[in-house]
């Protein structure tokens, strides 16, 4: 009995040897900065780059531009589609000049003119045909040529009443949609050509530049990539047993690989969903662990050049790393 006792202190202080352990070593993560990546919205050469990799660069400033002639030969066409549109509107608004009415009646007695004569030339073919000195295929032409000038005078006599009864609501409507719709069109086009020139879209500092002077990126590459924020944070992965210690504010010591000195950091988030341990944090037990992912905001000047990517540990500032919690 005295044995079995002895055992099971002894299993009991390794474990609890084995539990200090774990919760002394340090969480590993990544440098990191908010990435913004800007994508391409047209495929378009590049004509222009404005900025450089690891260049600082404030909110608005140029980044480079692409080629903007085809899309601005459809704008110019844009509006000067809603030009006319709105001169259209313009018209039917005002209504009928006096000059067009008058160009109207004129045209109605032209065309009254030439059903006369029509009407004339078939009465002199129809006494032509029934002393049977005209065949009866120019009877049927002066027939046919009546019709035509009866039909184009009620054509003419349609078109004047439109012009003394002025415009009707429903055309009005249909104009002022048409002039909608252009102006839509041109608002569209001049954002899309707007973004031709890649501007950023906060403050950082430019990371990549995939494309080169000249090249056309397809529709959804990236054009650029910023790193932004107002400082860099590390992620770290939180094994599910040190997870409830762990809380947003905590103050955590961390050493980034390269860097002598250490930095303070302050816990940003940490995820409530758990996920799988990631490839670089496995070790030994806690290769079939849940963690949570953790943002530490590094605190400091110093912390503003460093690059992001760059391997970290992390450790709770009340401890040292090999230390127990």
């Amino acid at each position: 009995m005295a044995a079995l006792k002895l055992l099971l202190i002894t299993c009991l202080g390794l474990t609890l040897v084995s539990g200090c352990d774990r919760a002394a070593k340090p969480l590993l993560g990544t440098v990191e900065w908010d990435r913004i990546v800007v994508l391409a919205e047209a495929s378009e050469p590049i004509t222009e780059m404005a900025v450089t990799e690891g260049q600082a660069v404030s909110k608005g400033a140029l980044i480079l531009r692409q080629d903007a002639r085809r899309l601005q030969a459809q704008l110019d066409e844009a509006r000067a589609t809603l030009q006319q549109q709105a001169a259209r509107l313009e018209e039917l608004r005002h209504g009928a000049r006096p000059e067009t009415i008058e160009a109207a009646r004129a045209d109605l007695a032209g065309a009254i003119s030439q059903a006369r004569n029509a009407e004339q030339a078939l009465q002199r073919t129809q006494t032509l045909y029934q002393r049977g000195t005209a065949p009866k295929a120019q009877l049927d032409d002066r027939e046919s040529a009546l019709d035509s000038a009866n039909a184009a005078v009620e054509s003419r006599q349609a078109q004047l009443n439109e012009l003394l009864k002025g415009t009707r609501a429903e055309q009005l409507d249909q104009a002022q949609a048409a002039v909608q719709s252009a102006d839509a069109k041109v608002r569209q086009l001049t954002v899309s050509r707007e973004r031709l020139d890649v501007h950023a879209p906060r403050g950082g500092r430019v990371d990549s530049l995939p494309h080169k002077l000249g090249d056309q990126p397809r529709v959804g590459d990236p054009l650029v990539t910023l790193l932004s924020g107002e400082a860099p944070y590390v992620r770290i992965f939180v094994p599910e047993a040190r997870r409830t210690v762990i809380q947003a504010g905590d103050r955590f010591r961390v050493k980034v690989d390269g860097v002598a000195e250490d930095f303070d950091a302050v816990v940003r988030s940490i995820r409530s969903d758990p996920a799988f341990t990631p490839y670089y944090a496995l070790s030994g037990d806690d290769a079939s662990r849940l963690v949570y992912r953790a943002e530490l905001v590094l605190q400091g000047e110093r912390a503003q050049s460093l690059p992001a990517g760059v391997p970290a540990q992390a450790w709770p500032a009340s401890t040292e790393p090999g230390d127990g919690e």
